[in-house]
């Protein structure tokens, strides 16, 4: 277990798939030493790092009938569908308290990527970095274009880590984890179309030019990377969970009966894949 690594796709409320999925590693007690996500996939992650079983599936299914998680009144009050605030003050630190010291005390190394919008490039910030605002940075990862504005940190305006990075496996290689689990929020043999909204683009990001350069490219990036994780499967480097069929859950979705389904989901997929993990887990990293 020292040399395998867990990956997370983001996804919206996509990621509740991997809320469960999550939540079936923590019963078996199941914690990887290096842990990178992105956008949804981090902020399930923070739960599970701090050991905060059914965190998730209060935030992400119960709480979304609250306008306050995203409604049509926080694009008219504040220009943003998720309410950001909400999610990243008032549910942690509140409604539903983040276990900030377990989340310290966690040996587990966690790795949160964002999009920088000055280079289009993947900026990625880890919870052993000095004085890391866990919520900040999870912020900026699910900040979605347009639905949710720029957050600064760092130095830098940052977006969702899925623009540039959208399931960071190379990057858990980069940082020496050369097997991985990666959890997905699509399934097998999905592509992603070419963005259809340049000119929103442009018009909304025109001081950002990288920026709009990499999300016109996201689907080329995406569709390379989906390609990558596959043909790791296939050599052993990489265990795959992710649905079998197309999710019904879009990325924007509040129908609570459909996102606990989907958590349900995510926990039996998981169940169901365990035997398997525990042998792919003892097998030796592939030269």
């Amino acid at each position: 277990m020292d040399s395998i690594g867990l990956v997370l796709e983001g996804g919206g409320m996509r990621g509740v798939y991997t809320a469960g999925v999550l939540e079936f590693f923590a019963e078996q007690e199941l914690y990887f030493p290096y842990i990178i996500g992105v956008s949804a996939g981090a902020c399930n992650a923070a739960s599970y790092v701090s050991r905060q079983r059914g965190r998730n599936h209060i935030v992400n299914v119960e709480y979304t009938v609250d306008p306050r998680y995203v409604s049509l009144r926080n694009w008219w009050e504040k220009r943003q569908l998720f309410g950001m605030d909400f999610l990243f003050d008032e549910v942690p630190n509140r409604l539903v308290p983040f276990d900030f010291e377990a989340f310290r005390q966690a040996k587990e190394r966690f790795v949160i990527g964002t999009t920088d919008c000055a280079t289009g490039q993947p900026v990625y910030f880890s919870k052993q970095d000095p004085d890391f605002d866990a919520l900040t940075v999870m912020r900026a990862s699910s900040s979605l274009p347009f639905i949710a504005p720029i957050v600064e940190y760092g130095g830098k305006e940052l977006l969702d880590g899925g623009i540039s990075d959208p399931i960071p496996v190379r990057q858990a290689e980069r940082d020496g984890f050369k097997r991985n689990v990666a959890i997905l929020t699509r399934n097998a043999g999905y592509r992603k179309k070419p963005n259809r909204f340049t000119w929103m683009l442009r018009r909304a990001y025109h001081a950002y030019p990288q920026l709009i350069r990499v999300m016109q490219q996201r689907h080329e990036l995406y569709n390379e990377t989906s390609a990558y994780i596959e043909q790791q499967a296939r050599d052993g480097a990489v265990f795959v969970i992710q649905p079998q069929v197309p999710l019904s859950v879009g990325r924007i979705e509040r129908n609570k009966d459909k996102l606990d389904a989907l958590y349900k989901q995510g926990y039996a997929d998981a169940r169901a894949a365990y035997p398997a993990l525990l042998e792919w887990v003892g097998r030796k990293t592939p030269e």
